[in-house]
């Protein structure tokens, strides 16, 4: 009998898929739950594990400094929330969960690790229904359960290259002429973006997200290969002497810092339900770009297994929106007085607290609301 046909693309990524739904089965079967598929990516499940556990503590900081401003907002005499040690230890655990997100690049590729961050916003949510008593909205059910089935496909179908990354590899990527063209091609758009900031004055949630992308990308490229780099020097032979290091370093510290600058600015001009899924759609296509074009991440990959993996990277985005949909920002119990309610006085604005001082809505001293006929209105 004559062998069938070969060379059909189309056949061969159907394989492929097939292979990635093969569970349990024996052989050399490469599926999700096959003996061969956890041997093949037994450091990317790692890297993988990684990143879900540090997005997870980083939710359970997240909520703990929010259950600390609600504590310092009850009471008679706040105090700055800078000297509350449930403040501080929300921010210490938030260094461990970002530092568990550094490591997991070391062992598993940018375009698997960067989606991975939907994890932190729809655990910040489950988190805050729990133990802080939020409301849970049919809209955070259906968004959590897309995020999920996103993350599933993002770890099945995402690139299961395994590289060492060494201090010569990260060299020869560095001065590839494909990369080159990319580094150009973004600081021209950089300066096209920053010149309609700084210089025009727009401040549209587009433009300044646009900024924060481009930084994400760098960061994203020397956060991996610094990660590599250090696993690498653990595990073989010790990569912290070449000078390529300590670039890829000092690129990290810069894009990361003038990230926090951009994202700052956002969060004061827009709401951060709105900051907050942009961003991460932002930040996770810049990432999965630069993984492409840096690391080489797809190479050989059959298109099926691109479509899912976009379409698992699209389920991770329809649920961060859902998640942040509307939701508004909470308000902070005040210890202030609303002179509208007093009955027989009706006024024209309320007293609010000050936003530069560090009490929670306490009366400025010496100040009287009350004084002035544009102040109040007597009741006929």
């Amino acid at each position: 009998m004559a062998a069938p046909a070969q060379g059909a693309p189309g056949l061969a990524a159907l394989d492929e898929l097939a292979g990635n739904f093969t569970y349990g089965a024996r052989g050399a079967g490469n599926g999700s739950l096959s003996g061969a598929w956890y041997r093949r990516n037994q450091l990317h499940l790692f890297g993988v594990l990684l990143a879900i556990l540090g997005n997870l503590v980083i939710s359970i900081s997240l909520n703990i400094q929010k259950y600390s401003h609600l504590q310092l907002a009850h009471q008679e005499h706040p105090r700055p929330f800078f000297k509350s040690v449930l403040w501080w230890g929300g921010i210490l655990l938030m260094a461990v969960g970002e530092t568990g997100n550094f490591a997991a690049y070391g062992f598993a590729p940018i375009t698997l690790i960067a989606p991975l961050g939907c994890v932190s916003v729809t655990g910040s949510a489950f988190i805050s229904v729990m133990f802080l008593k939020e409301n849970l909205r049919a809209s955070d059910l259906l968004g959590m359960t897309l995020a999920f089935a996103g993350s599933y496909l993002l770890v099945n179908f995402a690139p299961a290259i395994t590289q060492a990354i060494s201090a010569r590899i990260i060299q020869s990527y560095f001065v590839s002429w494909k990369f080159l063209i990319y580094l150009i091609l973004e600081i021209f758009i950089f300066c096209i973006v920053l010149y309609f900031y700084k210089r025009k004055g727009m401040k549209h949630i587009m433009i300044i997200l646009t900024l924060v992308a481009l930084l994400a990308s760098l960061t994203a490229i020397s956060v991996k290969a610094v990660s590599g780099m250090i696993a690498f020097s653990v595990t073989d032979k010790i990569q912290l002497t070449y000078p390529i290091f300590y670039i890829m370093f000092i690129i990290m510290i810069a894009s990361c810092v003038f990230q926090v600058k951009f994202l700052h600015q956002a969060t004061k001009l827009y709401n951060t339900a709105m900051v907050v899924p942009v961003n991460h759609v932002f930040f996770t296509t810049s990432a999965i770009i630069a993984g492409i074009t840096f690391y080489k991440e797809f190479f050989g990959a059959a298109f099926l297994t691109i479509f899912i993996y976009f379409f698992g990277c699209f389920l991770s985005f329809l649920g961060v929106f859902l998640v942040t949909r509307n939701r508004e920002k909470e308000h902070l119990p005040q210890s202030y007085i609303d002179f509208g309610n007093i009955p027989g006085k009706q006024t024209l604005d309320k007293i609010q607290p000050d936003s530069n001082g560090l009490s929670y809505g306490t009366l400025p001293d010496g100040s009287d609301s009350t004084k002035g006929p544009s102040a109040e209105k007597k009741e006929v």
